[in-house]
């Protein structure tokens, strides 16, 4: 069919008319052509089908020409690198592969940098390329096999592997990428090493200067600073006038609120709630600040969620070391006991040539270094020390990895003391824990300890059979010469939830109050306990219900009957260990307390016990 065309726009509507409007670029691609081609064309009497004809051979004749204007500058460029990679000391990269100008001036920048970073790279590290023999992409060791080494030098984006790649090869990249743990400096064992020497010496002038601190925030406090001159009239006036909240009581009430799913009225408490509290603020402004938190977590319906965050978030083992000696610096909690248990093992052990100790929670280990430097100083020489550390399993990968870290860093206070040691960690449920796990030898005083982690184990409320029962029935299995047992004495193990948030709301602000009293308020080290310690356990215990809730203490009364009940005998603290425990009280604050009640030895803060520790044996 053919069409009569009479003008240059009834060709535009003609050709472009059949494109998308969406497709800009392939009608600005056409409209260029389009003018090319109508510009050779000698007539309009022409069909649609012609004028087609005619614009696709233009568009092949001019992409042809820029095709080939490439080609001619690309071999330029080659020639040009050719002659500069000659003379270049430290060639890298093929010259075939070398396309534009770009990737000519990249590659330049690129050897001028490895030049000037191979000057402080260590000349005997095999997991870093090996720019002196010019190959840039060496990242495994050479071997002779040449179609190997070929694979090697390929510069792509794909690492391609060869496979001729030994097991010595394989464990030298695993260490280099989980073999960063923070084992021991100068510095640690001056925080861990605390209980004499040196390391008692800097715990002494540590608390010196939180004392000094404290003290200057407390006089910053009380200064005038509602009364300033105003600069118009020479009248004082108020400013900055600060509203009186009690935000206990708006907590209590915000929590009935959201028990009884008044989503409105709770909405608005946590509103007026969160006006007054801040996490760097005082201690009641932080306490509420965690609360509220949680408060919003359980409003929400994401209490699980956000505590499996904080949990799998990972922070440092100094940072925790840190953290661990502010806290002994400022209370006596875990100095008196680590003191009592570690001096109880000793009394009891005098005489053991071999001493087994299974530790459930034992974390980071913080208890055992003074524990070897003691049993290292003992007459006739140390013991052979065994030391089984059982962890809940951590989130990820590596469930095992805190605690593998934990015994690294005991081998080497053990080799530095030279004391022989054995460690093994298990990374399980410690009621899936069996007798057979624990390896048990004849000949071994065996001691069983458990400080302050019980907590986390299930009670008769989740289930028929309590975890609680389980791991003390395994103990009794075991029937150690000494089982040290130490709790967080708390109530708020209640199933109702305002009962629960009342008694944990009282518990912590006991221990706000005590960091508030006696740590000052931009320590990063305070910090770090009040948002992941603190922080977290309040988030589990307001916001998590059943088997999700893992922070359920009990009293040292309830037990007392729990041992009880289990075939245990309690034993008491010698006279010796009373009295250096009480004089060790008194070197800190006035309002920690320390007593004795049924052979069990409590620690608190203002007349609420806090910690509880005891020692039993098999009945």
């Amino acid at each position: 069919m053919r069409t009569r065309i009479n003008s240059i726009s009834e060709v535009y509507n003609l050709i472009l008319q059949p494109i998308p409007r969406r497709r800009l670029s392939l009608r600005v691609w056409m409209t260029s052509f389009m003018k090319i081609a109508i510009c050779r064309m000698r007539s309009w009497d022409i069909s649609v089908r012609c004028l087609w004809k005619k614009i696709w051979r233009t568009s092949l004749v001019c992409f042809t020409s820029l095709q080939i204007f490439k080609l001619r500058r690309s071999l330029s460029m080659m020639s040009l690198a050719k002659s500069t990679l000659h003379q270049h000391p430290y060639p890298m990269m093929k010259v075939s592969e070398i396309c534009d100008e770009n990737q000519m001036t990249m590659t330049m920048n690129f050897n001028k940098g490895v030049e000037e970073a191979n000057k402080f790279l260590p000349s005997n590290n095999r997991l870093l390329a090996d720019f002196n023999g010019g190959d840039a992409y060496a990242f495994f060791p050479k071997s002779q096999d040449t179609e190997s080494d070929e694979l090697r030098t390929i510069p792509t984006r794909v690492r391609k592997i060869p496979s001729d790649i030994g097991t010595e090869e394989r464990s030298i990249k695993q260490a280099a990428i989980y073999g960063d743990y923070t084992v021991r400096t100068k510095e640690i064992d001056l925080m861990l090493l605390n209980s004499m020497g040196e390391g008692d010496v800097a715990l002494r002038m540590f608390r010196n200067t939180l004392q000094t601190e404290t003290s200057k925030d407390k006089l910053k406090d009380k200064e005038p600073k509602c009364l300033t001159r105003s600069r118009r009239k020479g009248v004082r006036k108020k400013q900055n006038k600060k509203e009186v909240i009690d935000l206990r009581s708006l907590l209590v009430t915000c929590a009935q609120a959201v028990a009884a799913d008044d989503r409105r009225n709770a909405s608005e408490l946590l509103k007026q709630i969160k006006q007054h509290a801040s996490p760097f603020g005082d201690g009641n402004q932080r306490l509420a600040h965690c609360f509220a938190n949680g408060l919003e977590a359980r409003l929400a319906g994401t209490g699980s969620q956000i505590h499996r965050g904080l949990v799998s978030k990972k922070t440092s083992a100094g940072d925790y070391i840190k953290a661990y000696h502010l806290y002994v610096a400022s209370s006596p909690f875990r100095k008196i006991s680590n003191y009592a248990s570690n001096r109880t093992i000793q009394d009891m052990a005098l005489n053991a040539t071999r001493i087994h100790i299974i530790d459930f929670g034992i974390l980071y280990g913080f208890q055992w270094p003074t524990f070897i430097q003691r049993v290292s100083q003992r007459p006739g020489g140390p013991p052979s020390v065994r030391l089984t550390g059982i962890e809940f399993p951590q989130p990820g990968f590596r469930p095992a990895e805190t605690i593998e870290e934990t015994g690294a860093r005991l081998k080497e206070y053990a080799n530095h003391f030279k004391v022989p040691f054995e460690y093994t960690p298990i990374a399980k449920r410690w009621e899936c824990v069996n007798i057979e796990d624990l390896k048990i030898e004849t000949g071994e005083f065996l001691v069983v300890n458990c400080m302050y982690r019980s907590k986390n184990l299930l009670d008769e409320t989740v289930g028929v059979d309590s975890a609680r029962n389980v791991v003390l029935n395994l103990v009794k299995k075991i029937n150690p010469n000494a089982f040290i047992h130490g709790i967080l004495n708390g109530s708020y193990n209640a199933p109702f939830f305002v009962t629960r948030f009342r008694e944990a709301l009282f518990h912590f602000s006991a221990l706000f109050d005590m960091l508030e009293t006696n740590v000052p308020r931009e320590r990063p080290e305070r910090k770090l306990l009040e948002r992941e310690l603190f922080g977290r356990e309040i988030m589990n215990v307001v916001a998590c219900e059943g088997w999700e809730r893992i922070e359920r203490p009990e009293t040292y009364k309830q037990w007392h009957v729990r041992n009880l009940r289990a075939g245990f005998v309690s034993v008491p603290f010698s006279r010796a260990i009373m009295k250096l425990a009480r004089q060790k009280v008194g070197l800190y604050h006035k309002d920690f307390l320390i007593d004795f009640d049924n052979d069990w030895l409590l620690q608190g803060w203002k007349g609420r016990i806090i910690y509880a520790i005891s020692c039993w044996k098999s009945a």
